[in-house]
């Protein structure tokens, strides 16, 4: 088997991306007998987690959770030192996984997928890479993650400004930005996490705030003597806790609504999970993201904090979100965002109150004339979500169908989140149309490998060459999917969501995850499975 630019790699499966999706596809069907390559257009494993890797970098899921649970010696070996794990942590983590089952020999790293092709008469793919190299298949698995490719910069003169520009994705190993003078666009995930970490070594800090966000407290802490020991001592049974909950996490949510309380218990409990911090905040009420009236209630209450915490009154206000539900944008969970702004250095520009006018060569202009200026910029401004991975390829299915064409003009449609009509043995993995990112994303990428995995051998035993998306079921799963959404509050208000792509101008807009949650959506995949996997076309 080689892989030179004179001749093709053949293989059965052939996945793209090295992440937590593309590393455990690798082990699962090699162990199953397929002969698997991964290609990944980085140097290293880690998929987000390598790019990632700005100041401040942390995932908002417990690191004894956000982990595989395939393997027990590797859960037993593997120690995690925080509550919630920092990006370095998790790659750290991902680089021991790939050396633990040596699967780097399997990895052509940076390779880059310019295309693919099927070849109707062979039941085939050819993939191309951007340095020459081909690579042909029976199933093509897409691992690329949901927000891999960030979003192109739409900045009024951007491209004017002279100084030292950094992304946070792909940031630079050997930045240093201590003492100097910053500016920050963006207050999502991204910008909560890097804003306070740069506060404390810039000397001086301009945040950009475009839509301001729902930011709570993430409460991080070292394990204390003896909790990870605790944990691993009941993994099996944490597993089954995490999977019986529709985030594929435990949390400890409230049954009750939140006007079967008075006034004083809401306002307790509220305060309570504050304090405890994370996503267990978002557990309050049973109904916080399908009543308006509670989702009211627990804006309100965020609204109270951050007058709380914030000195300044007219800084606290331009910081309180008031045009969308909490949760119909990612909730943000940070450390110190809201106190960041009480520091002497730091300073907030919003633009929904005075528009930026343009980026000028030494920092910006504002609408009423106002000039910040600054020598470096950091752009925390999000990514093309859920599809930027695939319409960036140049991905053609059954008749020279283009994906990029039918997605961009349509939205991502999938049968059950896992294959696209048109495109046969284009299998994706914990992606639109399926719980991805809102669930514990490791979890949700393990039901999908192994419902793939599963797919692939029954297919081989008997002798089945394709698999494809039937057109109804799709129509049908895509309805089912907006269906869901439209039962919560998550489509509401003007969040810009990239739940819906709504921060990508020109993009289709459809809700792209699957809010029913793991649980719903592992008996959808069992009900296809039980019925001789209805929604697709083997053949």
């Amino acid at each position: 088997m080689t892989s030179s630019v004179d001749s093709a790699t053949e293989l059965d499966v052939l996945v793209v991306g090295a992440g937590f999706s593309g590393l455990h596809l690798l082990h699962r069907l090699r162990g199953d007998g397929f002969s698997v390559r991964v290609v990944e257009s980085a140097p290293e494993v880690g998929g987000t987690w390598y790019w990632n890797r700005y100041p401040g970098a942390r995932c908002d899921v417990e690191s004894v959770d956000y982990s595989y649970s395939w393997d027990d010696e590797l859960q037993q070996e593997w120690d995690w030192t925080e509550k919630y794990p920092a990006q370095g942590d998790i790659l750290a983590y991902l680089k021991h996984v790939a050396d633990r089952f040596d699967l780097r020999k399997d990895i052509d790293f940076e390779t880059t997928v310019a295309g693919a092709e099927w070849d109707a008469e062979s039941a085939r793919w050819t993939a191309r890479t951007e340095d020459g190299r081909t690579y042909v298949a029976q199933y093509l698995l897409m691992a690329v993650g949901c927000l891999s490719v960030p979003k192109e910069v739409d900045l009024p003169g951007a491209d004017r400004f002279s100084g030292q520009v950094l992304r946070t994705w792909n940031w630079p190993e050997d930045a240093d930005l201590t003492g100097r003078s910053v500016c920050v666009v963006g207050t999502g995930s991204t910008g909560a996490q890097v804003v306070p970490a740069l506060a404390e070594v810039v000397g001086d800090l301009t945040v950009v705030q475009r839509t301001p966000n729902f930011v709570i407290p993430t409460r991080n802490r070292p394990l204390a003597d003896g909790e990870l020991e605790a944990v691993k001592a009941e993994y099996p049974a944490r597993r089954q806790r995490n999977a019986s909950h529709p985030a594929g996490v435990f949390r400890s949510d409230n049954p009750k609504t939140a006007f079967e309380v008075d006034e004083g218990e809401r306002h307790a409990t509220f305060q309570e999970r504050w304090e405890g911090g994370g996503i267990n905040f978002l557990g309050s009420f049973s109904d916080l993201m399908f009543d308006q009236a509670a989702n009211d209630a627990v804006c309100a209450f965020v609204h109270e904090k951050i007058e709380e915490i914030v000195d300044d009154p007219k800084v606290a206000e331009l910081l309180k979100p008031d045009s969308y539900p909490l949760g119909a944008k990612r909730p943000v969970i940070a450390t110190d965002y809201y106190e960041t702004f009480n520091r002497d250095n730091v300073h907030l520009v919003d633009v929904r109150e005075n528009p930026l006018e343009s980026f000028t060569e030494t920092g910006l202009a504002l609408a009423n004339g106002d000039q910040h200026e600054f020598d470096t910029l950091v752009l925390a401004t999000g990514f093309d979500s859920f599809t930027g991975a695939f319409t960036k390829m140049d991905v053609r299915g059954r008749d020279g169908l283009q994906l990029r064409e039918v997605w961009q003009a349509e939205g991502p449609k999938t049968s059950l989140g896992l294959s696209s009509d048109g495109f046969p043995n284009l299998l994706i993995v914990a992606n639109a149309g399926s719980p991805s990112v809102l669930a514990n994303m490791v979890a949700a990428i393990e039901q999908h490998v192994a419902w793939i995995a599963d797919l692939l051998t029954h297919m081989r035993e008997r002798g089945l060459r394709t698999i494809e998306a039937e057109p109804q079921a799709q129509e049908k799963w895509v309805a089912h999917v907006e269906e869901v959404a439209n039962m919560t509050l998550w489509p509401n208000g003007d969040s810009g969501s990239w739940y819906r792509g709504a921060n990508i101008a020109g993009k289709p807009q459809i809700f792209m995850p699957y809010a029913a949650g793991v649980v719903e959506y592992g008996n959808a995949l069992q009900e296809s499975v039980d019925n001789d996997y209805a929604g697709f076309v083997l053949a």
